[in-house]
């Protein structure tokens, strides 16, 4: 088994929703980075729309997490999957990937909409969203994400 890995917050969400909630995650907020970094981190990233962020669930508790199959949303209507089928805080490390809209670059801020973490929320690395580097290839997935989700960003 490989080691274990230490890291450090490189910034934190300001703004934006307070309380977890299943749907409805449009809205802007701020990804507001270390102080103690130079400005030029950010040198460029306005030129893209979207950014990669890596965040954690910080008010998930380690008991959360679920190593086993169960229905998304506990919906009986889908399929019991696994725990790393579901992107939720139920994972060993409770981390997560969102692709927000990049609005504004005002200093150290970043100012985000439809960013699905809260305020206070930790952001453990970002990076510009690259099209090339996105999937090739036909993407497939069964229909309960779509169902699932249909209220998700409205």
């Amino acid at each position: 088994m490989p080691h274990s890995l230490e890291i450090q917050p490189v910034g934190v969400v300001v703004g934006g929703r307070s309380e977890v909630s299943d749907d409805h995650w449009d809205g802007p907020a701020v990804i507001r980075l270390n102080p103690d970094y130079p400005v030029e981190v950010v040198q460029g990233l306005e030129e893209f729309s979207h950014l990669l962020v890596v965040w954690h669930f910080h008010r998930a508790s380690p008991n959360d997490v679920a190593l086993h199959a169960r229905s998304p949303r506990n919906n009986p209507a889908w399929p019991p999957t696994g725990t790393f089928v579901h992107r939720n805080h139920r994972r060993p490390n409770q981390l997560a990937q969102s692709f927000p809209r990049l609005l504004k670059v005002e200093g150290l801020d970043l100012h985000v909409t439809d960013l699905d973490a809260i305020d206070g929320s930790p952001i453990y690395d970002l990076a510009p969203y690259f099209t090339a580097m996105g999937p090739r290839g036909t993407v497939s997935e069964p229909a309960w994400p779509g169902e699932m989700l249909a209220n998700y960003w409205g």
